[in-house]
């Protein structure tokens, strides 16, 4: 459907002249685009539609936000950081809100286009990896004194007992009779139940902490600037109270896998170690102070169980019939499933080695 993008932006508080908008990235969840303004020195700005099918509730969500930006500007500013590029900067309606919803249901943001940064799509080196276990290790560090209520918008998310409730569920309705030809993989997922619930036991019972996540930790959502260093970790529609563990978890998945996360050939894909010691050793440089001895203990465990839960969401909507992922082939998410069970028994293979070097950068953090 067309939208008349100029009409949308003139509903919100710019004060510069809009001279061209146009469409920023792929937009796989949300419609994102960059509105460019007349003058060498005017501000810049990022207009974005909300996926209103994947987020149920907009204004919560964008609350959320509010309330985390805000929490991190105030921070940049007592640690003599830079507030407008450290976090995003919601620019509201003409009216004051944080968002505009137009007369065919949907919501429209607008924040301030943060210059002179880049993004990766990809970790390519050790280097860049440190670099970005940095930035999720800062944005975690920044918000561990926050205590503010915060809107569960995306409820159930990284949560296995519910994941499981769903799997039990679509293994009983087997909706297009999938399952009597996937019982290997089946048994893939039952061997490893007890174990991934036994962790989650641990986060119920508050044993392991709650706090601030962002839950999309993959490079891309990290800009960083001309030198090279993070000032911004970017796409908060996410952020919500879990683990901390959930965010390193998912960045190792992403940052490590040597293949692609749906390769049909499986011996490209195994866990690079020397990604996971970088990305660790920068994430830690700016996480030891916050976290637990508990959190530490099972910080490489939380890497095996976000690729799990992976494994076990793909498989799920394969037997279910591919309703939430989109797909290329009929197969593709039992392709996904088997690339990522190869990325889960590399991990698990490697789970000693990964156990040692964590011990090892928080002896030496310890140390200095």
């Amino acid at each position: 459907m067309e939208h008349n993008l100029h009409d949308i932006a003139s509903q919100f508080e710019l004060k510069q002249t809009v001279e061209s908008i146009q469409i920023l990235g792929e937009g796989f969840i949300n419609d994102t685009f960059v509105i460019k303004t007349l003058g060498d020195k005017t501000p810049n700005f990022i207009l974005q539609k909300k996926n209103n099918y994947v987020f149920k509730d907009i204004p919560a969500m964008m609350h959320n936000i509010e309330k985390v930006s805000n929490h991190i500007k105030l921070k940049a500013s007592i640690l003599g950081g830079d507030p407008l590029r450290q976090t995003l900067t919601i620019i509201p309606t003409k009216e004051g809100n944080l968002y505009y919803n137009d007369n065919q249901g949907n919501y429209w943001v607008v924040y301030l286009f943060i210059e002179d940064t880049t993004s990766f799509v990809v970790a390519t080196t050790p280097e860049l990896a440190f670099k970005g276990g940095q930035g999720i290790g800062l944005f975690q560090s920044m918000m561990a004194d926050f205590h503010e209520p915060l809107t569960d918008i995306l409820p159930g998310f990284h949560n296995i007992r519910f994941r499981f409730n769903q799997w039990d569920n679509v293994l009983k309705k087997d909706p297009v009779s999938r399952k009597v030809h996937v019982h290997h993989e089946i048994s893939w997922i039952e061997a490893r139940r007890k174990e991934m619930m036994g962790f989650w036991e641990l986060v119920e019972s508050g044993k392991i902490p709650k706090r601030v996540t962002h839950n999309d930790t993959k490079i891309s959502n990290i800009l960083f600037d001309n030198r090279g260093n993070f000032p911004c970790v970017i796409d908060l529609d996410t952020v919500l109270y879990s683990t901390a563990l959930n965010d390193f978890g998912d960045a190792i998945r992403s940052y490590t896998n040597t293949g692609a996360e749906d390769d049909k050939n499986l011996d490209n894909v195994e866990i690079a170690m020397t990604f996971f010691e970088a990305y660790t050793r920068g994430y830690l440089s700016q996480a030891m102070s916050f976290l637990s001895e508990i959190e530490l203990e099972y910080l490489a465990f939380s890497a095996r169980y976000i690729t799990f839960e992976q494994v076990l969401r793909f498989f799920m909507d394969y037997i279910d019939g591919d309703n939430y992922y989109k797909i290329k082939s009929p197969g593709h998410n039992l392709q996904r499933t088997h690339a990522q069970y190869k990325l889960l028994t590399s991990m698990e293979a490697n789970y000693p080695a990964m156990c040692n070097i964590v011990q090892k950068i928080v002896h030496e953090l310890n140390e200095k």
